[in-house]
C-alpha cells in the first residue's frame, strides 16, 4: 500500500501539471476563475502535492541503493541557497520564456532574471531534486527526486520547443539575452546586469532559506546541516 500511496501521488502531480501544457485548458480555468485566482489555486495544489509525494517517499520500505556520505551533506547545503535564490527571483517575474511566466513588464533588452538563466523556476527544482537525490540514496527518494530532475530537464526542452513553435521570429528576439544554462548568456557576453539584485526579493531568500533549514528536523524529522 506504500508503494501504491507514491504511485497515486506521482499520478496527480503529472495530471495536474498537465493543465498548464494545455493552452485550450488553462484559458478556460483563466476566464473562469481569474489569472490571480488560477495562479493561486495551482500554487497551493502543486505544493499540496509535493507533500503528499514526500511524505510518501518518506512511509515507502526502504531500499538502500548507495550510503550517505558527509560530503553529500556539504554539497547539498552549498546548493540549496542557489535554489532558493533563484526561486525567489524568479517567482512572478515577468518571463514569457517560461513556465507560466507573464509578458506584462518583459524587457527583452533588460530580461531580469530571464538573463541568469531563462528557466528559474525549473532550474530552481532541479538544483533542489538533485542535491536531495544525492543525500537521499534509498529507492523510493530515487524515484521521487531523480523523476524531479528528469520532469525539469525535459520540461525546459519542451517549453523552448513549443515557444519558438508558437512565436515564431519573436522568440528570438525575447530570448536573445536570455540562456539555457545558468550565467551562459553573461560569459559570452550577450547579458550585462543594469542594476543589482532587488533588496526584497533577496530578504525574501534569505528569509525562505532560514526557515527551510528551522522546518526541515521538525517537518522531516532529519536536520540537514552537515
Amino acid at each position: 500500500m506504500d508503494w501504491l500511496n507514491l504511485a497515486a501521488s506521482f499520478a496527480a502531480f503529472f495530471a495536474s501539471h498537465a493543465i498548464p501544457a494545455r493552452p485550450k485548458a488553462k484559458g478556460w480555468l483563466r476566464r473562469h476563475f481569474g489569472a490571480q485566482g488560477y495562479g493561486i489555486a495551482f500554487s497551493l495544489l502543486s505544493v499540496g502535492i509535493l507533500i503528499w509525494m514526500v511524505v510518501a517517499a518518506g512511509r515507502a520500505p526502504y531500499v538502500q541503493l548507495w550510503p550517505q556520505w558527509p560530503w553529500m551533506r556539504w554539497a547539498a547545503n552549498l546548493a540549496m541557497p542557489c535554489a532558493v535564490a533563484l526561486a525567489a527571483f524568479g517567482i512572478a517575474a515577468p518571463n514569457p520564456l517560461s513556465f507560466d511566466g507573464r509578458a506584462a513588464g518583459y524587457d527583452p533588452a533588460h530580461p531580469g532574471i530571464a538573463g541568469v538563466v531563462r528557466h528559474p523556476l525549473l532550474w530552481a527544482l532541479l538544483i533542489w531534486s538533485s542535491a536531495h537525490l544525492l543525500v537521499n540514496g534509498d529507492l523510493a527518494h530515487v524515484i521521487l527526486f531523480g523523476s524531479f530532475a528528469l520532469f525539469c530537464l525535459l520540461g525546459m526542452r519542451m517549453l523552448d520547443r513549443r515557444n519558438r513553435r508558437l512565436m515564431g521570429a519573436a522568440w528570438g528576439r525575447l530570448a536573445e539575452r536570455t540562456s539555457a544554462f545558468p550565467f551562459a548568456a553573461l560569459i559570452d557576453g550577450r547579458w550585462r546586469p543594469v542594476a543589482g539584485p532587488k533588496p526584497l526579493r533577496a530578504l525574501l531568500a534569505v528569509g525562505i532559506w532560514l526557515g527551510l533549514l528551522w522546518a526541515h528536523p521538525v517537518v522531516i524529522g532529519v536536520s540537514p546541516l552537515p
